[in-house]
C-alpha cells in the first residue's frame, strides 16, 4: 500500500499541482519495445492497433493505444454463462454508436481456470491458446478486445513469458504451425473497460437517464490492475493517478457520484482457487470485506466493477449474507451496463438484470424507470419466442 497516496493528500494538493509521470519507477521494460524488437528479429508478427485510436497513459506514464472500432470481441465464458447482459451491453454500446465490430464464432476459452485455479495445464499449452485466439483475430483484420479481466491479466502474463523465453516461443510456434496459424502478438492487449473508458464522453453525449442523484462505489478488478500492473490506465484527474482510472472515469462522465470506501483494494472474494475449493470463504469475504464495508461507510445505490468474477461474486454472494441477517442489499453492475443504462438501454432486453441475484428494482425506480412496465415488455417479447412468432430477439426488438 506504500505506493498509494492518502486521499486527503490527493484532494488537498495533488490535483492542484502540475502532474508528472514517474517513469523512473517503472519496474519492467516497456513491453512495446520488446514486442516490436521480436518482430524485427522474425520471431512473430505484430498486429497494429487500427486507426482511429485513442492514446492513454498507463501506470508509469507509458502510452497505450485503444482502438475505437474494428474490434474483435474475445468473449467471457462467465459472462455468457452467468451474466449475459454484461456482454450484450458492450455490443449494444458499439451498435448505438454505429461502430464496426466483430463477434467471432471461432474463439476459444482462454483456459485461465486451469492456470489460476487448478494448476493442471502448462506454460506452452496456456500460451498456445492465447496465441491461437490472437492469430484468429489477426486473420479477420479486426483487433482483439478482451471482455474478461481474468483473460486480460492472463494474456498479459503470457506476453511477458513469451517475450523473455525463446524456448517457449519455439514450442508455441510449433503448436500454431500444426493449426496452420502464424505467431501473432497484438501491439496492445486491451480490456473492454479500457474501451468503455476512452468512449465515456461519447456515451455522455447520448445519455437519456439522469444519474446525478446516484451514488456508486467502485471495485477495481484484481486481474485488471494487479497483474502486470504497469499496463492499466491511470489518470491524474482520478485519485491523483494513484488508482486505476477505468470505471471511476466512466461513472463520473455520466454524472454518477463516486464514493470511496476503505476496503477498495481488497479482492471481491472470487480469488479463483478458493471459489472452487472453499466457496463459503469467498461468500464470507465478499459480504464482510466488501459489501458490508460499502454499506456501512457509503450505503451506495449500486456498486460497479469490470470483471466477470467480480460481478458474479459480489452479486451472487449477497443471498448468503441476507440469510444470516448481514448488512447487504447493494445491486452490482458492470461499467458497460451502467453506460448502456444511462443511454436508455432496456434493463431486461439488453442489460438482462433478471440474471442478477441482488434486488435491483429499487435502483431502477430511483432512476425513474418503471421496472414493472419494462418487465412486462420483456415478457411480451419472450412470449413471441415461445409461440414461434419470432426465432430470436433482434437489436430492433431490444430497442423497442
Amino acid at each position: 500500500m506504500s505506493d498509494f497516496i492518502p486521499l486527503d493528500v490527493i484532494n488537498g494538493g495533488a490535483r492542484g499541482r502540475k502532474f508528472e509521470w514517474d517513469t523512473a519507477r517503472a519496474p519492467t521494460e516497456d513491453y512495446h519495445d520488446a514486442v516490436l524488437q521480436l518482430e524485427k528479429e522474425g520471431e512473430w508478427e505484430v498486429q497494429r492497433v487500427p486507426e482511429p485510436y485513442i492514446e492513454v497513459n498507463t501506470r508509469y506514464g507509458r502510452v497505450k493505444r485503444i482502438p475505437i472500432e474494428r474490434t474483435w470481441h474475445h468473449k467471457s465464458c462467465g459472462q455468457c454463462g452467468h451474466i449475459p447482459g454484461y456482454s450484450t451491453s458492450i455490443y449494444w454500446l458499439n451498435r448505438k454508436l454505429g461502430l464496426d465490430y466483430l463477434d467471432p464464432k471461432d474463439q476459444t476459452s482462454c483456459t485461465a481456470w486451469n492456470y489460476y485455479a487448478s494448476a493442471t495445464s502448462n506454460p506452452a499449452a496456456q500460451a498456445s491458446v492465447a496465441m491461437r485466439n490472437f492469430a484468429a483475430a489477426a486473420e479477420t483484420d479486426y483487433f482483439p478486445i478482451i471482455h474478461c479481466g481474468t483473460s486480460f491479466g492472463h494474456y498479459k502474463e503470457v506476453r511477458h513469458e513469451l517475450i523473455h523465453h525463446h524456448e517457449l516461443r519455439r514450442k508455441v510456434r510449433d503448436v500454431l504451425s500444426r493449426l496452420g496459424k502464424k505467431l501473432v502478438m497484438p501491439e496492445e492487449i486491451v480490456h473492454y473497460s479500457e474501451w468503455v473508458h476512452v468512449m465515456r464522453h461519447r456515451f455522455a453525449e447520448l445519455q437519456t437517464i439522469d444519474m446525478s442523484h446516484i451514488t456508486a462505489t467502485v471495485h477495481p478488478a484484481c486481474h485488471y490492475h494487479k497483474l502486470e500492473a504497469e499496463d492499466a490506465i491511470y489518470d491524474p484527474e482520478i485519485y491523483g493517478a494513484q488508482r486505476t482510472a477505468v470505471i471511476t472515469g466512466t461513472l463520473q462522465a455520466i454524472g454518477v457520484n463516486v464514493a470511496d470506501y476503505s476496503s477498495w483494494y481488497d479482492c471481491c472474494g472470487f480469488g479463483f482457487r478458493h471459489i472452487l475449493v472453499s466457496r463459503d470463504f469467498s461468500r464470507s469475504f465478499a459480504v464482510q470485506r466488501k459489501i458490508e464495508v460499502m454499506k456501512e461507510e457509503v450505503n451506495p445505490d449500486v456498486t460497479v466493477t469490470h470483471d466477470t468474477g467480480c460481478v458474479t461474486t459480489l452479486d451472487q454472494s449477497q443471498f448468503a449474507g441476507q440469510a444470516h441477517d448481514r448488512k447487504v442489499g447493494i445491486p452490482v453492475m458492470s461499467d458497460s451496463q451502467m453506460a448502456a443504462l444511462a443511454m436508455g438501454a432496456h434493463p431486461y432486453k439488453v442489460l438482462q438484470l433478471h440474471w442478477h441475484n441482488t434486488n435491483n428494482k429499487p435502483f431502477l425506480e430511483k432512476l425513474g424507470i418503471d421496472q414493472a412496465q419494462k418487465w412486462a415488455e420483456f415478457e411480451a417479447a419472450c412470449d413471441k419466442l415461445k409461440s414461434g412468432e419470432k426465432k430470436y430477439l433482434t437489436w430492433e426488438d431490444a430497442d423497442a
